[in-house]
């Protein structure tokens, strides 16, 4: 039987969504894009945390016991500031009685300002040889530094041996130290000790023309005399004794602020000022030792190298002492600025990020717990020799299939539910479909002999009209839906009916399995509608809080349909939006999983991403059309208060962040250990093909699709997340999206061997 009926009660205008096409298909690039730079900037301030930490980039090499044979002797025998003015290598030795106090390392939030309450008690300055991702880091302590009249040289950005470096990776270093001091205190500064340097009897034929390099550029590179070699924390009264200078001779001291616990540093530093003072020293900083060998020279007083036609001296805050300084200005400034800004980010967001990696990872493992110890309940509660919905539903019910463009698969669909065993009447709704759907359905229905065939045609206007005129015209009070393009196995529809037996239930959610799973793309959904939906449903089930009544196998009683408004346009998921509207009017939804029904699964990417990102988007709109029953009472509140939470934590919020766990794995095998987060990943792979095994077991599936997942995981499932996140970023932009048709093969048809 054939009828035309025009969808009542609407015009030849488009729908609300319909006419929202233009503006969701320009917006779609934009969104897509956005999504784009939200991973980029994700991936952007990781890799600055890591660099700052060393764990990107960073080399742990030293040179040790190399040839000097190219360093001039006076350089190795000389004192250890070395500077190239003219060209030509010279140093420059401590004045007797004279301490160059220097620091290196910092800064460190926790002993560096130690060091610089000490030095103001005592009134002595000192030269501070800082790492510039320190700097960039606790940018205050370095402002608090100069501020007090310390002198400031740099110790690179990362603390790497420079005689391995390139020399594009030594300007580096330099560059973002200079550009870290200009953002943090507002200078640069001319003076430089290298990282794992000494004295200068120990500088090499690979070390020598990394000096030589950056004398050209204008630095005046810094060793030392006396090491205190408080890094080995041999004792206080050690330190004391090692930095202490022979008989009066004057010195460059080193001491260390950060790299590593400097308390008994900290417990030395008062007692060796108080000793040498004692003793007659006077304390400076290297621009002041500097100054004393050129006002001994009788030359003009000023700072080490000056660069740019500046005047030497012509520094910041304590005049000379800090001679080697230099006011940033212009384009330094504001990338040095620019430059903390990121960093602080960084530093915030890494953190954050980290927790909310372990919140992430916590509710995941906290789901798959979840959903095993229900799924087996489920079960056995469900597969019970006693177990009864009452008494066996007999009569019979409609079933009705929405086809838009169906060519490929109606027929399929009929032959299905022409062995069907249970009494049924058919109604087709053809959506206004222009490859002749009517026509197909009707000429199976004829070849088959089915005279319980009705077909319904309408002018185009979306699934939820048709499936409401389908209930409209339904004979029975009991109404299965179902999707064009799915099979039932011929008992399908007798067990998807029975739970209506108990009169509390409104609807019923099948077990929907993907037919086509023989592509890659078919078994990695595959094995999400079984391990994902299917074990998902029993939790729900348990919890009386079924969100989802799938679209290609449902039950519902008519009454209870038409009782919540029908289906709904207000949504994309409107298969979700009627579930929840059952809740909310106090039926009951349960599910049956001995009810199968085959669906054809999209076919291509491209096809994947548009259907799941209607899904996931339709999901947010039927959760905020519906947020009121968070705060209902009875079944409506149930669902607000358990299914709500359980819906919005596992199936938004969770899949949102656990992209996390992906990049900082990678971040982690790349960078930092990559054994340990190897087997990190494997162990939580492990656990989930526990759970699926699990769940391929409850559904008698076959477990070789399982050697899928690892790939799965690596390329589907991280599809999926930057489905959900477009998504949420068209959510929040405003956006609307329209009905999109799949394309069909038709490549599903009866299950071979259905009984």
């Amino acid at each position: 039987m054939t009828t035309t009926t025009p969808s009542r009660g609407r015009r030849r205008a488009p729908s609300r969504l319909g006419r929202a096409a233009g503006k969701a298909a320009a917006l779609q690039k934009p969104r897509v894009l956005l999504a784009g730079l939200l991973l980029l900037a994700l991936t952007s301030v990781m890799l600055l945390d890591g660099y700052l930490r060393a764990e990107v980039g960073g080399d742990e090499r030293v040179r040790d016991g190399a040839s000097s044979s190219k360093v001039p002797d006076k350089i190795l025998d000389g004192g250890p500031i070395v500077s190239f003015r003219g060209g030509s290598a010279t140093s420059v030795s401590v004045p007797d009685k004279t301490i160059a106090l220097t620091f290196d390392d910092g800064p460190t939030p926790t002993y560096t300002p130690q060091v610089l309450e000490i030095l103001e008690k005592y009134d002595v300055p000192a030269t501070f040889f800082v790492v510039g991702s320190m700097v960039s880091r606790y940018p205050g302590i370095v402002k608090d530094m100069v501020e007090q009249g310390n002198e400031v040289g740099i110790h690179t950005f990362t603390h790497v041996d420079l005689s391995y470096q390139s020399d594009a990776r030594v300007n580096r270093e330099m560059q973002q130290t200079q550009l870290a001091l200009a953002g943090a205190a507002g200078i640069t500064t001319t003076l430089f000790r290298a990282p794992y340097s000494s004295e200068t009897d120990a500088i090499d034929n690979y070390s020598w023309p990394v000096y030589e390099k950056l004398g050209e550029d204008g630095y005046t590179s810094v060793f030392v005399d006396t090491d205190s070699d408080d890094w080995k924390k041999p004792g206080v009264s050690k330190i004391v004794k090692w930095a202490t200078p022979d008989d009066s001779d004057g010195a460059s001291v080193l001491f260390h602020d950060a790299g590593g616990e400097r308390s008994q540093t900290i417990k030395a530093l008062p007692e060796y000022i108080e000793k040498m003072k004692a003793k007659g020293y006077t304390f400076t900083t290297i621009s002041g030792v500097i100054e004393q060998e050129q006002s001994a020279n009788g030359q003009q007083a000023g700072g080490p190298a000056a660069t740019n036609g500046q005047q030497p001296g012509a520094g910041t805050g304590a005049g000379n002492l800090q001679a080697a300084h230099r006011e940033a200005a212009g384009a330094t400034l504001y990338e040095g600025k620019a430059l903390l800004a990121a960093v602080a980010v960084a530093e915030y967001a890494v953190p954050t990020l980290s927790v909310g990696l372990m919140v992430v990872g916590v509710a995941v493992m906290g789901r798959f717990g979840m959903m095993l110890i229900l799924a087996r309940r489920h079960y056995k509660q469900r597969n019970k020799r006693r177990f009864s919905w009452g008494p066996t539903v007999t009569r019979p019910v409609s079933v009705i299939v929405p086809a838009y463009n169906e060519k490929e698969c109606i027929a399929n669909t009929l032959r299905s539910l022409a062995q069907s065993t249970h009494p049924i009447e058919i109604i087709v709704v053809d959506d206004g479909s222009t490859d002749g759907t009517s026509e197909i359905s009707r000429n199976a229905a004829h070849e088959l002999g089915m005279t319980n065939v009705r077909v319904i045609r309408q002018e185009n206007a979306g699934k939820p009209a048709a499936l409401n005129n389908g209930v409209r015209n339904a004979s029975y009070d009991i109404v299965i839906m179902m999707d064009g393009d799915t099979v039932f196995e011929p008992d399908a529809v007798q067990q998807l009916v029975q739970p209506f037996a108990d009169p509390e239930v409104g609807a019923v959610a099948g077990n929907a399995k993907v037919g086509n799973r023989d592509t890659i793309i078919g078994a990695w959904q595959h094995i999400e509608y079984v391990m994902g939906f299917n074990l998902d449903r029993r939790m729900y089930d348990l919890l009386r809080c079924m969100p989802t009544i799938p679209g290609a196998i449902g039950a519902f009683r008519r009454e209870a349909v038409l009782e919540v408004g029908g289906m709904s346009e207000d949504t994309l998921a409107e298969d979700t939006d009627i579930t929840i509207a059952m809740h909310r009017a106090g039926r009951r939804v349960v599910y049956q999983e001995h009810a199968k029904a085959w669906t054809e699964a999209p076919g291509s990417l491209k096809q994947l991403w548009s259907q799941r990102y209607r899904w996931s988007y339709g999901t947010m709109q039927a959760l905020w059309k519906h947020r009121k029953s968070l705060t209902d009472k009875g079944p409506s509140g149930r669902f607000g208060r358990v299914g709500m939470p359980l819906v919005v934590i596992f199936q938004i919020v969770t899949p949102v962040f656990a992209p996390l766990i992906d990049v900082f794995t990678a971040y982690s095998m790349i960078f930092i250990d990559f054994q340990a987060a190897l087997l990190a990943w494997l162990a939580v792979l492990a656990v989930q093909l526990v759970c699926a095994a699990y769940a391929f077991r409850l559904d008698k599936e076959k477990y070789r699709y399982l050697l899928m997942m690892p790939l799965q995981q690596l390329a589907y499932r991280q599809m999926m997340y930057l489905v959900l996140i477009h998504s949420c970023i068209t959510a929040l932009t405003g956006g609307r999206l329209r009905w999109q048709k799949l394309k069909r093969t038709g490549e599903v048809g009866t299950p071979t061997g259905a009984s």
